[in-house]
């Protein structure tokens, strides 16, 4: 049996050029979530060549100025839900992407909402204990385990942007919204479900490796293998779930030992072997 620093190795190589949640730090995904607003730009402003920094503040007040002139357009909620959600204000956020969906009767903008909702959803998840602790398994399997740890996984918490990101693919034959914005959810929501699934089995197996025998250690990495195969099945080209879907067969086929802060052996994990 080995030791579970001798499964892990350092993470190489690209992910991919493509956007995909992983963790706000290796993806960006908190600060870059949804394609833009849509009508927040004057014509002639891309044409310019440069990039246009908006105010916060300003953007909001505009966008409930808009709802009070015309309540029954779903556009002007979702770009204050998106406002809001940049400035920090999720639950807020949240209100108003909701507020959207029920005014959108026909549909016709359902696809670009779920997606900001799914986008919600990450944010929200990762403001849960797994933000303060290591995001990701890959080139971190060490044998010591740090005293902040996941011990709880809740399936309904990664379930729900991975549900929204399905209901945006669903939606996408109604949108009307330019060319632009209907190819930037096609091309996105899938890689942001593979990047909901690699996020929930990274989760799962750092659960497997805290101090204590809970017993459900082999069923978690089983459940993270499954997961991770949905992600490489949705998105080939994500090397770092291929790299952790390898860390966690291995673990399964020869256990895992780990030992708490003063080397002294925490528990050992036999493998299916």
């Amino acid at each position: 049996m080995k030791d579970e620093d001798q499964t892990g190795k350092e993470q190489s190589g690209d992910p991919g050029d493509t956007h995909r949640p992983g963790t706000p730090e290796e993806e960006g995904l908190a600060e870059d979530q949804a394609p833009a607003r849509v009508e927040d730009a004057e014509p002639g402003e891309e044409e310019a060549g440069e990039e246009v920094e908006f105010d916060l503040d300003a953007q909001i007040a505009e966008f409930r100025r808009q709802i009070e002139e015309d309540p029954g357009n779903c556009v002007h909620y979702y770009n204050l839900g998106e406002a809001l959600a940049d400035l920090g204000d999720l639950e807020t956020a949240n209100q108003e992407f909701e507020n959207a969906l029920q005014r959108d009767a026909d549909g016709s903008f359902g696809a670009i909402i779920h997606f900001g909702i799914g986008g919600l959803r990450f944010r929200q998840l990762m403001r849960g204990i797994s933000s303060n602790v290591v995001k990701s398994s890959v080139g971190l399997m060490s044998s010591h385990k740090d005293k902040a740890s996941i011990t709880d996984v809740n399936e309904e918490e990664y379930e729900a942007p991975i549900r929204e990101f399905e209901m945006a693919i669903r939606d996408l034959p109604k949108l009307k919204a330019d060319e632009e914005i209907v190819d930037y959810v096609s091309k996105n929501a899938p890689l942001q479900i593979a990047g909901g699934y690699y996020k929930w089995a990274s989760d799962l197996i750092d659960k497997s490796r805290q101090l204590t025998d809970y017993g459900g250690e082999i069923r978690d990495v089983q459940k993270a293998v499954q997961l991770l195969r949905k992600t490489v099945e949705i998105d080939p080209n994500y090397s770092a779930a291929h790299l952790l879907l390898k860390v966690a067969k291995k673990m399964l086929t020869e256990g895992w030992r780990i030992f708490d802060d003063n080397g002294f052996l925490a528990k050992e994990i036999r493998g299916l072997d």
